[in-house]
């Protein structure tokens, strides 16, 4: 088990040529979109953000992009993490998966049906650490295949800048987002995300963990930077897990 306070490193150079993304057509027509609160302030998910049928399509064409597998020994200060990714700075896609997949919607509470929060517009911009701007351009795919696994750590906050027009927007990322193309549905055994909650004083005992589980077409966002929970990967028994990853981002106060 990696020692509290392990980094989440994901500072390695992303690839220069963005890939012909699927297109997301057969999210149309879909359900509404809620957001389910996990724990307070910290974690929600959004069930069914893409259908089986896209995740399907999804795991096949990521399967063919140039994945590098990461060093089983970590540099100092970084958690353990074994797996398959692949990086990329693409704000074609990051804008296409905040704006044509309903994710802005939900997340902003633009919808018309219940958006499982219910939040007014000033605890919104609270609970997401500002107004949300987007999604960070950097774009990360992970694959864990049997006996991989992403070991405790902390996710850090990064500045960005979000393309806009007419101008681009200085911005830092808030929340972590973590898009599920398989489950157990679909052959992957373990590989849930972990949370650790910390006591407020060390006179109290620790909270059970929470326990994510992967569900095909599900989105998990928690938060990360200075009020980021200690988490982990779990370890993947059978199958294969993919992920994609990217992060919410608030406009950066002057």
């Amino acid at each position: 088990m990696a020692p509290k306070g392990k980094k989440n490193a994901a500072s390695s150079t992303p690839q220069e040529q963005p890939p012909k993304w699927p297109p997301f057509k057969l999210l149309v027509p879909r359900s509404p979109l809620s957001l389910k609160e996990i724990l307070p302030n910290q974690i929600v998910t959004i069930p069914n953000f893409w259908p089986s049928s896209l995740c399907k399509t999804y795991v096949s064409f990521l399967a063919g992009l140039p994945l590098v597998t990461t060093p089983g020994k970590p540099k100092k200060g970084e958690a353990v993490r074994v797996n398959d990714r692949f990086q990329i700075q693409d704000a074609s896609f990051a804008k296409r998966l905040w704006e044509e997949t309903g994710l802005k919607d939900v997340v902003m509470g633009n919808v018309q049906a219940d958006d499982g929060l219910q939040l007014n517009h000033e605890i919104r911009t609270q609970l997401w650490g500002g107004e949300v701007v987007g999604l960070n351009s950097n774009i990360r795919i992970y694959r864990y295949n049997k006996g991989q696994f992403f070991d405790q750590h902390y996710d850090d906050s990064n500045n960005v800048i979000v393309p806009s027009n007419p101008t681009d927007i200085p911005a830092r990322t808030t929340w972590t987002l973590l898009l599920y193309l398989t489950s157990q549905a679909t052959g992957c055994v373990g590989g849930e995300t972990v949370f650790y909650p910390e006591p407020p004083t060390k006179k109290v005992a620790p909270s059970e963990p929470i326990i994510v589980d992967l569900e095909v077409g599900m989105a998990l966002l928690h938060r990360h930077g200075a009020e980021c929970m200690l988490h982990e990967g779990r370890e993947v028994l059978a199958g294969e897990k993919w992920v994609i990853r990217s992060d919410l981002c608030v406009r950066k106060s002057s």
